[in-house]
């Protein structure tokens, strides 16, 4: 069951090699040309010393190069592991040496970060070998086997590599794409999130193929004009992204570029109702929020067409399950908040030379998430931020989430994040970030504005002393809060 061979028996048997399956800036890729393409780059490889069991990093931005490079890793029967080609060289190289890649294949101007003895070869050099390369017909493996690995986020710590299996990809496809947004042959996706990242590799590879259905491609970081365009112009029937671009493409309007969708998904951090809710009237279509992790490799709750309710992160999706429990590791009742643990086929082997962490990760075959989460009477998850996100002020722990997203509510807010931030005496106090909205209006009117809004709805003890204004948010590459930045004062 090697997952790059399985995947083109797929397309043979129903018929889909002629169809789109990638359309990348003027050029449309067929599957048959993706299922080719990966059998010459395997072949390509081979030529470079890649085998069975090797690890193959792959430094490259989202186009077919990834596409071709990542299945022809693993119809090698070789790990892929793709990383975010817009990391700092420290970054790359303190990856590559966790690795222990027998290749990298990279974009051309990267190639000097990896110089050392892993041979390295550019995306381009790699394409101009495909026409002559013998197409490898894969090496049988099981679907227990080790088919790729992916660096987790960081939030709390050096990234791990989380290794996955060649038969996961079909799991995650039938639990989200299909239960969850019903995916079908006629789809065109757009992934804000790179393929690079556990969300956007099931967005942008494993779906589309296992669908028979495109999925536009893009170079370069996104920005709200530039999805807003690619939406109208290529008729994107499903749209996937984090919170933080919803709440940019609620800013910047343009109502007409969405009249394609028919849904909208949603995972990285929790959606607050009221981006939720503009969201919804700017795209005019469902807009889904779900969680997933890279240790688990994509979703495993959501939100879905047929059953959704804002506020929340919907059901687990079978066949995974869920559960809330306190530091002793019992289910706590229902409504009560606690540790979210997620169960499933496809939680990771292992962190790559990481045991004594993915000791700490599972408790059993549970994995622990890190998030603070609640089940209700009906089985909607809520979260409630992560373990390490509840700041202490006065002696009192108080959990950011509710006041962000009463905040939220203000119509000039666009995004806001609470932490615990020291003042010159030394005492902790309550700071709100916030964006604002484009017109918002005075700073100052609009820092009173909010202060009195928590004040009339909060307890005393969880009212910001202060707001402060500004352009962004920090945030991991995959959109994540990185809170610990806010704490330390130095942003604003």
């Amino acid at each position: 069951m090697n997952l790059a061979t399985t995947l083109e028996q797929r397309a043979d048997e129903q018929g889909w090699r002629d169809e789109p399956a990638y359309l990348v800036g003027r050029r449309v890729i067929t599957h048959g040309q993706v299922h080719e393409g990966s059998a010459r780059a395997a072949g390509v490889l081979a030529g470079h010393g890649v085998r069975r069991g090797h690890r193959v990093l792959l430094a490259l931005d989202d186009g077919p190069e990834l596409v071709w490079a990542f299945l022809g890793t693993v119809r090698l029967g070789a790990v892929a592991v793709p990383v975010n080609p817009r990391l700092t060289e420290a970054d790359h190289r303190a990856m590559a040496t966790d690795a222990q890649p027998a290749l990298v294949v990279c974009e051309p101007d990267l190639a000097g970060r990896f110089s050392g003895p892993t041979p390295v070869l550019a995306a381009p050099t790699l394409v101009a070998g495909l026409p002559d390369a013998r197409p490898h017909p894969g090496v049988p493996v099981g679907a227990a086997a080790p088919a790729y690995a992916q660096y987790t986020s960081g939030t709390t710590g050096a990234p791990k590599a989380a290794l996955h299996r060649h038969g996961d990809a079909a799991v995650y496809f039938e639990a989200f794409a299909r239960r969850a947004i019903a995916l079908r042959p006629d789809d065109v996706s757009l992934s804000v999130s790179k393929l690079y990242f556990a969300y956007g590799l099931g967005n942008s590879l494993f779906f589309p193929l296992l669908a028979g259905c495109r999925a536009v491609l893009h170079r370069g970081p996104p920005d709200a004009g530039t999805i807003a365009d690619l939406v109208r112009r290529r008729r994107v029937t499903v749209l996937y992204s984090v919170p933080t671009f919803y709440a940019r493409l609620v800013a910047g309007g343009r109502p007409e570029a969405f009249r394609s969708l028919r849904v909208a998904v949603s995972a990285g951090e929790p959606l607050v109702v009221a981006l939720a809710e503009r969201a919804r009237r700017l795209l005019d279509c469902p807009i889904l929020d779900g969680i997933g992790s890279t240790e688990i490799g994509q979703t495993f709750a959501s939100n879905t067409l047929d059953s959704w309710r804002d506020g929340t992160v919907g059901r687990a999706l079978p066949p995974y399950e869920v559960a809330v429990r306190d530091d002793e590791g019992h289910d706590v009742p229902a409504g009560d908040v606690g540790s979210l643990e997620v169960r499933g086929p496809t939680l990771l082997i292992e962190y790559l030379n990481k045991p004594e962490a993915t000791a700490a990760a599972r408790r059993g075959d549970w994995l622990r998430t890190g998030d603070r989460a609640s089940l209700d009477a009906e089985g909607f998850l809520h979260l409630h931020g992560r373990n390490d996100d509840i700041e202490l002020v006065g002696g009192i722990n108080v959990a950011p989430q509710e006041i962000e997203e009463l905040l939220s509510t203000h119509p000039a807010v666009t995004e806001v994040a609470v932490a615990a931030v020291r003042d010159a005496d030394g005492a902790s106090c309550l700071q709100a970030f916030v964006v604002p909205a484009a017109g918002a209006g005075p700073h100052e009117e609009l820092a009173g504005d909010l202060r009195a809004l928590a004040r009339s709805c909060l307890a005393p003890y969880k009212a910001p002393r202060t707001v402060t204004f500004v352009s962004a948010l920090p945030r991991t590459p995959t959109g994540k809060l990185r809170r610990f930045v806010l704490r330390s004062g130095a942003w604003g």
